[in-house]
């Protein structure tokens, strides 16, 4: 791990940029950082640790020549003028995702990857890899209990276990973050198209991947995703001839009255505290992950005992004798798709009632709308909400409330760009019994709700 003494960040604001200004500041390393604004959660944490900016905006003056390193966040723009005055200055500029491999050189790099369930393993690798007291780098997409921060760094780590992130490194790189990591092993989850302003086509989302493996350290692993035929195509082409190809699945288990409870052979009467056969699936990709640092499958699945998932992971928010409700972050369409059939699969006899904001680029780029098809066909009563004034900040053309329903296909769906509507749709929702609900977002259309009912 290379020692800096004092960084600064510019764009610290981010959901993963202020985990990392606050993991920095707790190694004792100096922080300074800018913005030109700042929201909760991130605003009041960054408050809390003494690093929220004194002014928005940004301001060539706090770029000095003492500076170790600046760490570049994606909202800057390429003209910001603490990046022009850092590149006069000749001093190290990172993209987030390089300077966490500079941190990391020396470690064995564990990295998960994929269109879904990046972070649920990410979260399942680092709860197990905890309880084992041994030092280690990390990074996960979302708050994981048991850990202050999304990211975490120790210098005597010999393990880094990261979450793979295929969207942009910076404004100045265009590479997929995980292209900077290097791994010695890798999990794919699958591959379904996402992020249309980044990869336009779906050869071009399917080019960062190959790039991946390729880039598996010699001896490596690729742990895949068998269910996944546009995967299992990929890995047939044995683009890197020096790597070791995995399959997984998910394991055999039935329904518990925590989760579910494993019955296969090697494993059998492990309880989970999870439910759906992508859960499964995910666990036992974790499994053959930390399996390449020679971590025991009968000691992951133990550790996984009191595991209560990463936020808005299939988060049960409220529950009582008449229904459950579970808060997902699920947005892209194989994720929606993915976590309504884990739902409908636990809860077959109740009326399942679902909620979903479209809230990304892609979610809202007409082109991409008809990967949602089916989507939501196993839900008994469903909504999806879109924001035209979303549509307007992100300088995309109009949809319709007749293109989204049109794209889903099933003419039974409530479409609605009226978000009193979407909660007159909930409240009559909590009063149906023997039901459970799931709200599905990236966005915060759910925040005050979900406030308002969590345990």
């Amino acid at each position: 791990m290379r020692a800096f003494n004092r960084v600064h960040i510019i764009a610290i604001g981010g959901a993963v940029m202020h985990n990392m200004a606050i993991a920095l500041k707790n190694k004792g390393i100096k922080v300074s950082g800018s913005d030109d604004a700042i929201f909760d959660p991130s605003k009041s944490r960054l408050a809390d640790h003494n690093l929220l900016p004194e002014k928005m905006g940004w301001n060539a003056d706090r770029i000095t020549e003492n500076i170790d390193a600046v760490i570049l966040g994606m909202h800057a723009r390429p003209d910001n003028p603490e990046l022009a005055k850092a590149n006069g200055l000749q001093l190290p500029i990172y993209s987030f995702p390089e300077f966490m491999f500079q941190q990391s050189r020396l470690c064995k790099r564990l990295i998960v990857a994929g269109s879904h369930g990046k972070t649920s393993i990410t979260g399942m690798l680092l709860h197990a890899y905890k309880k084992l007291n041994k030092p280690f780098n990390y990074l996960v997409g979302s708050k994981l209990e048991g850990f202050d921060c999304m990211v975490g760094f120790d210098s005597k780590a010999d393990v880094a276990i990261f979450e793979g992130d295929e969207y942009l490194s910076s404004p100045l790189d265009n590479r997929s973050k995980f292209l900077h990591y290097k791994p010695h092993a890798a999990i794919i989850t699958g591959l379904a198209w996402d992020h249309i302003n980044v990869f336009p086509t779906y050869q071009s989302y399917l080019a960062t991947f190959e790039r991946l493996i390729r880039d598996i350290e010699p001896g490596g692993a690729l742990i895949y995703f068998e269910g996944d035929m546009e995967l299992k195509k990929l890995v047939e082409k044995r683009l890197n001839p020096n790597i070791r190809y995995i399959p997984y699945g998910p394991s055999l288990a039935k329904s518990s009255s925590r989760g579910v409870t494993l019955v296969n052979k090697s494993f059998k009467n492990l309880e989970l505290p999870f439910f759906g056969n992508h859960n499964l699936a995910n666990a036992e990709g974790a499994r053959l992950l930390l399996n390449e640092i020679e971590i025991l499958g009968s000691y992951f699945y133990n550790a996984l005992h009191d595991f209560k998932g990463a936020a808005r992971r299939l988060q049960l928010i409220y529950q009582d004798e008449d229904k459950n409700i579970y808060y997902d972050f699920a947005h892209a369409p194989s994720k929606v798709k993915a976590t309504v059939k884990a739902v409908r699969d636990n809860f077959k006899d109740r009326k399942f009632i679902a909620a979903l904001e479209l809230h990304t680029f892609s979610s809202l780029d007409k082109r991409f709308l008809p990967q949602y098809k089916g989507a939501m066909d196993d839900v008994d009563a469903g909504v999806v909400f879109f924001d035209p004034k979303v549509l307007e900040h992100k300088k995309l053309p109009p949809i319709s409330i007749a293109d989204v329903k049109k794209a889903f296909g099933n003419q039974d769906l409530l479409v609605t760009n009226d978000k009193s509507e979407v909660m007159t749709f909930l409240d009559k929702a909590d009063t149906e019994r023997n039901s459970v609900q799931l709200l599905m977002s990236s966005g915060n259309l759910f925040h005050d709700r979900v406030e308002a009912i969590r345990f």
